[in-house]
């Protein structure tokens, strides 16, 4: 099975490229490929910033839903592997930066919520639909992005929000077209390169110390919730109508 990405190392910089067609939508497999490669590249004494970007039209769809329409079970290995890659991220020795673009969704939100610096084109759209999918997650990294109340409203609506109000709430370090995304994350990741990797380490380490609270055990709270909504009926008709291009009946 080909990896749902591709990788390249220069003058200190990791950039890690999603790709899977149509959306970057990820099956549990996904999820877990993706975690290891962002480990491997915290411990790679080659690799001072791990930059991470997207092709096709969106940054991340999230969970690939049709995996788990036809074998519900499976949610168990989603779950893992969205908690290990989010970890991944916001646990790494070396600051990540993600570079957004068109749609931001489900796990692409933990991703982004676990980065260190966030970068968005115009076109982005930042949204939780998992109330529309009948499951639950993501809440813990959108409060690390946004207030409380805006993550409600986003959790319990479903709408979403633009770049433009993203970067107003204080989650994004710079709005800017979407041909000028990629160099602008590269500019910010040079920039960080270029300082003493043993500093940076230690920066990092003790910015994630003085968060509050513990955003991984936080998150494992919501996965929870997100198994018991499994095992209510209306999570099985909120997937068999997504997948059927239907409304839900509740």
């Amino acid at each position: 099975m080909s990896k749902p990405f591709h990788t390249t190392i220069d003058a200190g910089i990791a950039e890690m490229i999603l790709d899977k067609p149509p959306v970057n939508a990820f099956d549990s497999a996904g999820w877990f490929a993706i975690a290891e490669e962002i480990d491997a590249l915290g411990r790679d004494d080659a690799v001072r910033v791990i930059l991470i970007a997207a092709e096709g039209r969106g940054f991340c769809a999230g969970v690939d839903i049709k995996e788990l329409a036809a074998e519900p079970t499976r949610i168990v290995d989603v779950n893992k592997g969205n908690y290990e890659t989010f970890r991944a991220i916001h646990r790494n020795p070396k600051p990540v930066i993600i570079a957004l673009h068109g749609f931001v969704l489900g796990g692409g939100i933990g991703m982004a919520g676990a980065a260190d610096i966030l970068v968005a084109s115009d076109c982005a759209r930042f949204g939780v639909p998992e109330i529309d999918r009948g499951a639950m997650g993501g809440g813990a990294h959108l409060q690390r992005m946004f207030p409380v109340q805006k993550v409600r409203y986003m959790y319990f609506t479903g709408e979403f929000i633009d770049a433009q109000e993203a970067y107003r709430l204080g989650a994004v370090e710079k709005v800017v077209t979407r041909e000028a995304l990629l160099p602008t994350a590269r500019d910010i990741a040079a920039t960080i390169a270029s300082k003493s990797p043993a500093m940076v380490k230690l920066a990092k380490e003790a910015l994630t110390g003085i968060e509050d609270g513990n955003l991984e055990d936080k998150y494992r709270w919501e996965q929870g919730f997100t198994l018991e909504a499994y095992t209510v009926g209306d999570s099985q008709e909120s997937r068999d109508a997504f997948v059927e291009k239907r409304d839900a009946k509740f």
